[in-house]
């Protein structure tokens, strides 16, 4: 629980957002905070290990310097031992999946969210976070490729247009998934609204239709606009000096006149939904009404942004054109099937089904208080993070600390071909990386020398027997709910294998740049010093 200087509190397990909500002065520690937040933005789960891994390579390092090892041994030694890692990883570790089934995704899903706040009904949201993704599936185009040329170098696996056996590859962008909170019932009964949205808004006006729907194959057409909807005023500093007062209320209509124009060109262009992000007064209000319009305001901009990219419109922030005159682009309105109100927990919402533009859901989540629902966002956002990863890259690694334990046991291997006193480092690395096993026995509650030990074994007598048999060792993994090890690939504990490439690489490289330093040195402030 972490509570702020005006008494606001944040309830919280997840790495990252601890990190990023503490005030941390000193520079080093800085440098971790990053770390958290750079494995959050790249992969979206494993920030609180990477952090661990990060810390103990640091302590090993520190105590590697008291002893005597000079900090460009040990940088050069992590940075061998990380090459060796990332290579037994792809080579040994990785299972490749051509064509991933649910099993598979939801098996991810659940083990990423095992140790949150919805943990107890992994089944349920593990399968919602699945459909979700999958739900925005999109064709990569030539700049998707782009990208993952210039990322290639950082071993990102993005999705590419073309895959080496002629295969169409696909991207799945989780900004076209909207999460949406709403208090009351229980988590469970959370929901999607496959190729929908839903918008935290409610209808201007009761007269307003609580539905439009789609007629005679028309779809129903959607206005999203980014300005006022009210009479039409003189703009600030503008002065009208009249001398009839008959003038005055010509004004007064004509003002009213310039509104009703503007809201017939809206109405004339086929929009029978209206969604504004700023007013509507009752003027606009009444000629909504009178054409059975659905009509919304203050509705977030970000929503109306997603929404029209769901619906294939676009945003509009002013009707005038180049000539001057103010006309409205009925290319500029998105289209779906039907548009509802309903009524969730205390307010209204607004459903739109059947989207017409690219990929788009919403996830509606259900909840007692703020604070789960916020832990619960968090917890789903890291789950559809592996699901994306998972189907982009088609590449899974066993989870529970067996990838940790397969890995400490070859660099000790590794370690020992290694004739300069790089040795010593690598032996260290491998042992840092067994925090990750031993940490989970400890948080199970479960005896961690006993089980790591075990691990240990087993993972050495799969990479040194040449019994075909004793190969699948490797994915032996712990299970924290026995107290015991088990093979974490049939049990269904699985990674997407590039968020552990990802936190080795990340946590090493963090560590190293702080072995790097040899003082701080603090520069006071140079006022008054010229």
């Amino acid at each position: 629980m972490l509570v702020d200087d005006i008494g606001d509190v944040l309830i919280t397990n997840d790495g990252a957002t601890i990190l990023k909500s503490l005030e941390v002065e000193h520079p080093a520690a800085r440098v971790l905070v990053d770390l958290a937040n750079l494995q959050d933005q790249e992969v979206g789960d494993g920030t609180t290990s990477v952090v661990i891994i990060a810390s103990e390579l640091l302590r090993r390092g520190n105590d590697l310097v008291k002893n005597g090892i000079h900090p460009t041994t040990i940088i050069s030694g992590y940075r061998t031992a990380l090459k060796a890692a990332v290579s037994y990883i792809k080579k040994e570790m990785v299972v490749n999946v051509s064509t991933l089934g649910d099993e598979h995704l939801i098996n991810a899903a659940k083990t990423s969210m095992s140790s949150k706040i919805i943990g107890k009904e992994s089944d349920f949201f593990s399968k919602l976070a699945v459909d979700a993704v999958k739900s925005v599936k999109m064709n990569a185009t030539a700049a998707d490729v782009a990208g993952y040329d210039a990322m290639g170098s950082s071993g990102s696996a993005e999705a590419a247009v073309v895959v080496p056996n002629g295969k169409q590859r696909y991207k799945y962008p989780l900004s076209a998934i909207h999460i949406l909170k709403a208090h009351g019932k229980s988590s469970m009964d959370s929901h999607l609204i496959g190729g929908g949205f839903a918008i935290n808004a409610m209808r201007a006006a009761q007269g307003m239709p609580t539905f439009v729907e789609s007629s005679e194959g028309n779809c129903v057409k959607i206005a999203m606009l980014d300005m006022n909807l009210q009479r039409h005023r003189m703009g600030m500093g503008v002065q009208v000096i009249v001398k009839d007062p008959a003038e005055i209320e010509r004004i007064k209509k004509r003002e009213m006149d310039i509104t009703r124009e503007r809201i017939r060109k809206i109405i004339d262009a086929g929009a029978r939904v209206v969604l504004t992000t700023k007013g509507v007064d009752d003027l606009c209000m009444k000629y909504f009404v009178e054409a059975g319009i659905i009509c919304a305001r203050r509705c977030n901009r970000e929503d109306l942004k997603r929404l029209a990219k769901a619906t294939g419109g676009r945003v509009v922030t002013t009707m005038a054109d180049m000539e001057g005159n103010e006309t409205f682009d009925p290319d500029c309105l998105g289209g779906c099937d039907s548009v509802r109100e309903v009524r969730i927990g205390d307010g209204e919402m607004l459903y739109v089904y059947g989207c017409k533009g690219h990929g788009a859901s919403t996830i509606v989540l259900r909840g007692a208080n703020e604070y789960m629902l916020d832990e619960m966002d968090r917890a789903l956002h890291d789950s559809l993070c592996v699901v994306k990863r998972m189907l982009e890259s088609n590449t899974l690694v066993p989870g529970g600390g067996a990838a940790e334990a397969a890995l400490s046991v070859y660099l000790d291997d590794y370690a020992n071909t290694i004739e300069s006193r790089e040795q010593m480092v690598i032996q260290e690395y491998a042992d840092a990386l067994l925090v990750i096993p031993k940490t989970l026995a400890v948080n199970a509650a479960k005896d961690a020398s006993e089980l790591v030990a075990k691990l240990r074994s087993n993972h050495a007598k799969g990479q040194h027997s040449e019994d075909e048999a004793d190969a699948a060792l490797k994915f032996t993994g712990l299970n924290l709910i026995d107290g015991t090890i088990r093979d974490n690939l049939v049990a269904g504990v699985v990674e997407p294998a590039i968020s552990k490439i990802k936190s080795l690489r990340f946590a090493t490289e963090a560590a190293i740049t702080i072995l790097r330093i040899d003082d701080r040195i603090t520069l006071n402030d140079s006022k008054g010093l010229a």
